[in-house]
């Protein structure tokens, strides 16, 4: 049960309403940080389908006014993978599109839509927002919404899926948070276990302690760009996951090509692939394989993981969400680079 508070419906206060909307997740997370969701302003960049799902959770969860940013039109791929645009809406503007569907979601939420290209806005236009999430944006231009989100105190999100191959970034600056930690008390009767001497702690599940934490978050720019030079950095780069190199690979392609890796284009994008690949400094751990099509169009088993650390999921994530094109009797087997 929600208690009504003084000042209800003032700043920071709740209606009965939202109450009962958002009951579910006030259980869950509590009053206060449901009060923080209902103040947010939240700008997302880029709706096609994951930017689609970021949008749902966020409207269904409860911030205060989320605005949807985005100056391509729809695909007949984006009517298969995003589900905020209706039939018939393919050479529409992909926000404005999606509006009437995430409107109607929550009615609670203040959902707009902007037609615009996110690299022509200012820096004054992201100063509004409490929190950036971009999508399908190019390495420049997720290096400088950071930076301004960075220097102004913005909480930023970046994420983006290739087929099999995903990632998520965030700079939330310097972060405080609280963890709750179970108390560890000593039993009343000392057991003796293991030898003389030995005593056992009691574990009491029930009884739990709050924990201050504070996390100190990095810039996206010094997450791309590390240094690599000291014999430290050369001894981490040799345990870093060859999915960091792919994914430096396929923001520089969507850098130079202006779009991501198409099946359509195959023999012309695994040129391109194999020639960026090649100015990295972790080339060595990309085989020339990672540009070639997936042998089959179900996704990985639990025997070759579709996780981050999955070498098996670099190699098949090129070619994004649509059917890669059919491979050759020459193709090497997945399992091949799973081992």
């Amino acid at each position: 049960m929600v208690e009504k508070e003084e000042g209800e419906g003032g700043p920071g206060g709740i209606s009965e309403e939202e109450a009962a909307q958002y009951d579910r997740q006030i259980r869950l997370w509590g009053l206060e940080a449901q009060k923080r969701l209902r103040a947010s302003r939240v700008l997302l960049v880029g709706l096609r389908g994951l930017g689609a799902e970021v949008a749902k959770n966020l409207i269904l969860a409860g911030v205060r006014a989320l605005t949807m940013l985005d100056h391509h039109q729809v695909s007949p791929e984006d009517t298969r993978a995003q589900f905020l645009v209706p039939a018939g809406s393919v050479g529409r503007n992909r926000a404005e599109a999606s509006l009437e569907r995430a409107q109607n979601l929550n009615p609670m939420v203040d959902v707009k839509a902007d037609p615009e290209n996110v690299e022509s806005k200012p820096e004054a236009f992201f100063t509004q927002f409490d929190a950036v999430c971009v999508t399908c944006c190019s390495r420049d231009a997720m290096l400088r919404i950071d930076h301004i989100c960075h220097q102004n105190g913005i909480k930023f999100f970046a994420g983006d899926v290739f087929g099999y191959h995903g990632y998520a970034f965030a700079d939330l600056g310097e972060h405080d948070f609280v963890e709750e930690k179970t108390k560890v008390a000593k039993a009343n009767s000392p057991a003796v276990e293991d030898g003389p001497g030995a005593k056992r702690a009691k574990l009491d599940a029930a009884e739990t302690t709050m924990v201050k934490k504070r996390i100190h978050f990095c810039p996206l720019k010094d997450a791309l760009n590390p240094d690599w030079s000291s014999e430290q950095a050369q001894a981490a780069l040799k345990r870093t996951s060859p999915d960091f190199f792919l994914l430096q690979v396929l923001l520089q392609f969507r850098t130079d090509a202006g779009r991501d890796p198409q099946p359509q284009h195959y023999t012309e994008d695994c040129a391109r692939l194999l020639s960026i690949r090649g100015g990295q400094p972790g080339a060595g751990a990309l085989p020339d394989a990672f540009v070639g099509p997936c042998p089959s169009v179900t996704p990985p088993t639990t025997t070759f993981s579709s996780s981050m650390g999955s070498k098996a999921a670099v190699w098949s994530s090129a070619w994004g969400l649509a059917e890669p094109p059919p491979p050759s009797i020459s193709s090497p087997p997945l399992h091949f680079l799973g081992q």
